[in-house]
């Protein structure tokens, strides 16, 4: 077997030069709200490769915008007036120019080291890469025990209901090919992106893998999430999402079978 020793980046190609095998460009999308603090820690871990960071600011009253530009030179700002992780979102991976987009937080939760792992995920055949904390590897620091069992009802729902092995179903650590953001739902505003996303990846066909992440507690600020309210936006996108799949299944059965989406 041959063994890779040491990736060499070439601006043209993109390839790793000692295995000899194309490599994605790789874009980052990073929602941001009143980050300046955090992007260094952030930043300083994110692997040199990296093709792009589209930085989606909800107009940030610090200096989140001028922090990012100096961090990184590959660092895209995108402007998002409308409130909400998932208009964020939504708008970055519009905006992401790369073969393969990943999503990450800005506030030092998640490790930007581990995107590798997602990178090969998706090479290795995945149309859709989630992170979970609750495979073996994985972890948080970061969840109350309301959250934690909210989490647990709501991916234990989503596995009776659509027959899914997922772990985890709300944790924003995902990847995917930009290829496939067609076939995702990302018309959510709020923290339920997370959700819609991984649900509508189920029901398009694509194979998923989930990637063990650990998660932190966040360094600097407060998080704008609400157990409660966004605990029942969660379970709102399931109950479309459970019409939405009626729908299909019933559109299917007139004009025949749809085939599945190869990674």
């Amino acid at each position: 077997m041959r063994t890779c020793v040491s990736p060499a980046f070439n601006e043209g190609a993109h390839r790793f030069a000692e295995c000899k095998v194309d490599f994605p460009k790789v874009s980052v999308v990073m929602p941001t709200l009143n980050e300046a603090k955090n992007l260094p820690i952030v930043f300083a871990k994110m692997p040199a490769w990296i093709h792009e960071i589209v930085v989606v600011d909800g107009r940030s009253t610090d200096d989140t915008r001028e922090t990012a530009r100096s961090l990184h030179h590959a660092v895209r700002i995108v402007e998002e007036p409308q409130k909400g992780k998932g208009a964020a979102l939504r708008a970055g991976f519009q905006a992401a120019t790369g073969d393969i987009v990943v999503s990450i937080d800005a506030d030092g939760s998640m490790n930007p080291q581990e995107i590798i792992l997602f990178v090969a995920a998706l090479m290795s055949g995945a149309g859709f890469a989630k992170g979970s904390r609750f495979l073996q590897g994985g972890g948080t620091e970061d969840m109350s025990i309301v959250r934690m069992l909210g989490n647990w009802g709501l991916t234990h729902i989503v596995r009776v209901l659509f027959g899914s092995g997922f772990s985890d179903l709300c944790y924003g650590y995902n990847a995917f090919w930009k290829r496939h953001l067609p076939l995702f739902n990302v018309a959510c505003d709020g923290f339920e992106i997370e959700t819609a996303l991984n649900l509508s990846a189920l029901r398009s066909g694509v194979k998923i893998i989930e990637v063990p992440s650990f998660e932190t507690n966040r360094v600097y600020g407060q998080s704008n999430l609400n157990a409660v309210t966004d605990g029942c936006r969660v379970l709102w996108t399931i109950c479309k999402e459970i019409f939405r799949h009626q729908t299909y299944d019933a559109v299917d059965s007139v004009g025949g079978s749809h085939s599945q989406i190869a990674g």
